[in-house]
């Protein structure tokens, strides 16, 4: 019998109060972006802001709580923006929308920081069904410049031991996404998508939670998402608002995990989708794929939600939980 969960992938919107709260304790330069060092009343802004997206997801009734990573000034790239041994320099587009990152530039070896685990232990106390989300290894380092391994090939292993070490870091979690965009945004050639997925892998096994690989803003080139397949990774994430043909494809002509996130709810548009319609997307998107019954389906937004004002994001969850409960009230009774 499928479980439907409703969850999302992380990076959401501060809280209006927040928002105007730490503009006026930060600043807006670059030195008063996150660096791990904050003081007290930037750390209690955060702090207050985290237990409040955390009482709104558990409010809602999502499956999967995340922690938000409201401390993220540099979005996918934050890991290693706050490393000792990155340097983060100009403003950089975060590939084609108009949001912008610091360029990480790796200068030396990296090891453990345990920054993104301190936030996650903070929001392990607050709830039972944590999920952890971090970039994907192949988005993070194309995010980055390396300027300490000398080569793409030991690049990539390296954010992925970096990631790894991370992860063992964590509290417990039911779950973890990794978000992968540069899967689709900058596909990896031959040899390099097989060393995507291996990268993947070595992240993956550093947790005994649940993983989803979500790429999003399309879909994966076939090549892509067969060597995808190849990982030791629980479920795939599919962005359905982007691209829904070649999705589909891909899971028709080369079969798809047990598990499978489904990314129907547009995580950068105001528009507000309604619980049933949700629901019929699911149905219809089961309808096409050569599965007979997945274990757990992921009801989720396609990409991460800082993007939409905060009470459409709270919406959005609201959404997403409903059509869940529909979903597995539909199962219960069939």
């Amino acid at each position: 019998m499928t479980e439907y969960a409703s969850t999302t992938t992380g990076l959401y919107p501060l809280p209006d109060w927040a928002k105007d709260e730490l503009s006026s304790l930060k600043g807006h330069q670059k030195h008063d972006l996150i660096g791990g060092d904050e003081g007290e009343e930037i750390t209690t802004a955060y702090e207050e802001a985290r237990e409040e997206v955390v009482d709104v997801q558990r409010e809602t009734g999502l499956d999967r709580v995340v922690e938000g990573q409201l401390r993220w000034d540099d979005m996918l790239a934050h890991p290693l923006a706050v490393h000792d041994a990155v340097e983060t320099r100009g403003i950089v587009r975060y590939y084609d929308n108009n949001n912008f990152y610091r360029e990480p530039v790796v200068q030396d070896e990296l090891d453990v920081s345990g920054d993104v685990a301190g936030e996650l232990e903070s929001a392990a106390d607050l709830t039972d069904d944590l999920q952890a989300v971090l970039p994907g290894p192949y988005s993070l380092a194309e995010l980055a410049t390396d300027e300490y391994y000398g080569d793409d090939a030991d690049f990539l292993a390296a954010i992925a031991d970096f990631l790894a070490g991370e992860l063992e870091a964590f509290p417990a979690h039911e779950t973890l996404y990794l978000l992968e965009p540069s899967l689709v945004e900058d596909a990896p050639g031959d040899g390099e998508d097989e060393r995507a997925s291996e990268a993947i892998d070595r992240v993956a096994s550093a947790t005994d939670a649940d993983v989803v690989v979500h790429p999003y803003w399309g879909a994966l080139e076939e090549k892509v998402y067969a060597h995808l397949l190849d990982a030791d990774i629980d479920a795939v994430g599919f962005d359905f608002v982007a691209n829904q043909e070649d999705n589909l494809y891909n899971v028709q002509e080369y079969g798809t995990t047990d598990d499978v996130s489904l990314g129907l709810v547009d995580g950068q548009n105001t528009l507000l989708e309604e619980p049933e319609a949700i629901r019929d997307r699911v149905d219809w998107v089961e309808d096409q794929l050569p599965v007979s019954e997945f274990e757990t389906v992921y009801l989720t937004t396609n990409t991460e939600t800082f993007y939409l004002p905060y009470n459409k994001y709270e919406a959005k969850l609201e959404a997403l939980a409903e059509a869940a409960a529909l979903a597995n009230a539909e199962v219960t009774t069939t």
